[in-house]
């Protein structure tokens, strides 16, 4: 097995919509806002080459919305999945899998492009299998107003048309936080449902170590004291309740931490302190694995 960081673009969120209720004195220290309270964003995704099969998990907000959509969003910087596949001697036509942690635009709006003609659209893989849950996948298509404007249906439907939709198996409790074991794709996951419906985080052993796909549940260093959700997240108490289970774990078992949304960081461990879990060290990909 080997593993890839996968740089698909950055991008700019409110601050304090990232922070919910923490005062913006206490969350800048870690992620500093501009002139506009806007704090740097990356959608950084993984890359799993295990055997004969290519699994993206998750793969950032794609192309085909309008300039007026991006302009929300104030993308900075050059990377793309394309050159970032590249960089590694992959193609998106070498994809077999793509794993979505859930549903949101800027996890899996690049699952789906225009067609050539843009009267429609097309898979943006057209040799994988697209991952979710049948839960989560309920949850999406058939959005909660809070929601709505995060679940595209150009995002999702798409997909299911195509045929190369596929469920995995969610946990048998609607409300407990639980581990499946996915023997289809080779990693653990963790259920957690404090930010949306059955967001589901992988679990990799790799190289010795264990390495988390935080996504949402933790999308930046920023992110890590319990207190510190998101104003995005549906049940915020709940998301207080895993992380501070996910933390008190992670330290235990060494985790590291793959951060999904973090511009300036990549992975980081974690340290148990009087004030609670802290982040230890902040680690580049390169500098934790070796090639």
């Amino acid at each position: 097995m080997k593993l890839y960081p996968i740089e698909t673009g950055n991008f700019k969120l409110d601050g304090g919509a990232m922070f919910g209720v923490v005062p913006k004195t206490l969350w800048q220290r870690t992620n500093p806002a501009d002139e506009n309270n806007m704090i740097d964003m990356a959608a950084r995704c993984l890359l799993i080459e295990d055997g004969d099969r290519l699994i993206l998990i998750d793969n950032g907000m794609g192309n085909k919305q309008s300039e007026k959509f991006f302009g929300y969003y104030y993308q900075w910087g050059d990377h793309t999945l394309d050159k970032s596949l590249a960089k590694y001697g992959f193609h998106r036509d070498d994809i077999t899998d793509v794993f979505m942690t859930h549903l949101h635009f800027d996890h899996c709006g690049g699952s789906i492009s225009w067609n050539k003609d843009r009267t429609g659209y097309k898979p943006n893989f057209k040799n994988a299998i697209f991952w979710t849950n049948e839960n989560h996948w309920t949850w999406a298509t058939k959005p909660n107003v809070r929601e709505k404007a995060s679940f595209l249906k150009e995002n999702l439907l798409p997909m299911q048309e195509s045929g190369q939709l596929k469920f995995v198996s969610s946990p048998n409790s609607d409300n407990e936080t639980s581990f499946v074991n996915n023997s289809e794709l080779g990693f653990d996951i963790l259920f957690v449902n404090g930010h949306t419906e059955k967001m589901m985080l992988p679990h990799i052993s790799y190289q010795g170590k264990t390495l988390v796909f935080t996504a949402d549940l933790i999308p930046t260093v920023g992110h890590i004291p319990v207190p510190y959700v998101m104003g995005y997240d549906t049940r915020p108490l709940l998301t207080m309740d895993e992380k501070a289970t996910f933390l008190e774990k992670a330290v235990s078992e060494n985790y590291l931490l793959f951060l999904e949304h973090d511009a300036h960081n990549e992975i980081c461990n974690l340290q148990a302190t009087e004030k609670g879990v802290r982040f230890d060290q902040i680690y580049t990909f390169d500098e934790v694995f070796s090639k």
